[in-house]
């Protein structure tokens, strides 16, 4: 019995003239995430991706694999058999025979793509159900609620059963939405924030402040595992991490206490846009939300903005945390996420950081800084990590 996964496209399909570009980035991000376990025929048809699974592949693994694969809607193990009848109603009973033996109710769905095949829709799903009913007398018909659906799809190259389909990890493919460079703490909020754009065809690539001796090997390690996490989604990216103390230490020698968080975020989104545009990225992405911390209120991130040329992406600002946590755990970065390892963030906090800066305020609190020659060296001595996905 010939088995495939059947994968059906999501948001691409409303694309115009350009939708093959869309589709064929996607075909290339599904051969190359599931390329580790053995060898695949991936193919797109009338809105469908077919994964052959070729000798000793493992069709196991690379469902769980295809399930992290952004512009995929859902997706489906399915068995494949002959265009006629007699193979479609063995066929759905062999495959499906351990699904339907454990529910009481059921019912048959069916797409017939193939117009030339001689029966219409409602007539092959009685024939299926009329079959399978004989097979198995314990079910019952139920077309409203039914416990189990049996589907059935009548296509150009065969015919292909299955049970109920998987949700997909939705949104559009990787690489379709442009390059940007998200700014990754050790915290919550930023791999969520890595993922959400990600998820938008974003390409990733990560810069993370670190700041020795103040901060630990472990938290910039924390941090590269964070990405691994996202980059099962994301898929593969490159870290940058920046050491940063030099910097704080001048601000809090030489700026007001109550701006420190506030100048801080500034270099490090002149930092960040410096490395972006070095690597080709046409936006920064960070984690904030308003309101969330005193550097995240209207006017704090207006002075933060000031700091950068280029666009910043805040896909979290309307989010609560709440909601924030509940995308944290679905992508599997929560846990890690909460370890007890600092970043340089909550390094030299001000006991009482002003909530409402003004922006004129803030540069001339900057004016004791030589703001060019802080953020060259942090730039030049930059470490660079790859980040392959967990596997």
């Amino acid at each position: 019995m010939k088995e495939v996964i059947l994968i059906k496209l999501g948001e691409v399909v409303l694309k115009g003239l350009n939708r093959r570009v869309f589709e064929d980035i996607l075909l290339k991000n599904i051969r190359r995430r599931i390329g580790d376990f053995g060898g695949f025929d991936v193919r797109e048809a009338q809105s469908t991706v077919y994964v052959v699974p070729r000798e000793r592949a493992d069709l196991d693994d690379a469902e769980e694999r295809i399930a992290k694969i952004f512009g995929i809607a859902t997706f489906s193990r399915a068995c494949e058999v002959g265009k006629n009848m007699d193979a479609i109603c063995s066929g759905a009973e062999q495959y499906l025979q351990k699904e339907l033996s454990a529910v009481k109710t059921f019912k048959v769905e069916c797409k017939r793509s193939d117009k030339r095949f001689p029966l219409n829709s409602p007539q092959i799903c009685a024939e299926v159900g009329g079959y399978l009913n004989e097979r198995f007398p314990h079910l019952a018909v139920d077309v409203n609620h039914p416990e189990f659906t049996v589907r059935v799809e009548v296509r150009d190259f065969a015919a292909y059963v299955h049970g109920n389909a998987r949700r997909g990890a939705g949104g559009i493919p990787v690489g379709t939405g442009g390059k940007a460079a998200v700014l990754i703490s050790g915290g919550i909020d930023s791999p969520v924030a890595a993922w959400m754009m990600a998820r938008r065809g974003v390409e990733l690539t990560a810069v993370h402040f670190a700041s020795p001796p103040y901060t630990s090997e472990r938290a910039e390690q924390k941090a590269a595992d964070l990405l691994r996490r996202v980059g099962e989604y994301a898929g593969r990216m490159t870290m940058f991490t920046v050491p940063f103390a030099k910097v704080q230490e001048e601000i809090l020698a030489k700026c007001p206490e109550e701006l420190f968080t506030v100048i801080m975020r500034r270099f490090m989104m002149r930092a960040a846009e410096r490395i972006a545009r070095k690597e080709g990225c046409g936006a920064l992405i960070t984690g904030e939300s308003l309101g969330q911390v005193a550097s995240q209120t209207l006017q704090a991130i207006c002075c933060t903005d000031d700091a950068a040329q280029m666009p910043v992406f805040r896909p979290l600002i309307g989010m609560d945390k709440v909601d924030i946590i509940a995308v944290a755990r679905r992508i599997d970065t929560y846990d890690l996420s909460i370890q007890p390892y600092e970043d340089c963030c909550t390094v030299f906090t001000p006991r009482h950081p002003r909530t409402r800066p003004g922006l004129n305020l803030v540069r001339k609190a900057e004016e004791p800084l030589d703001v060019a020659a802080l953020v060259d060296d942090c730039v030049s001595r930059v470490k660079i990590t790859k980040i392959e996905p967990n596997r």
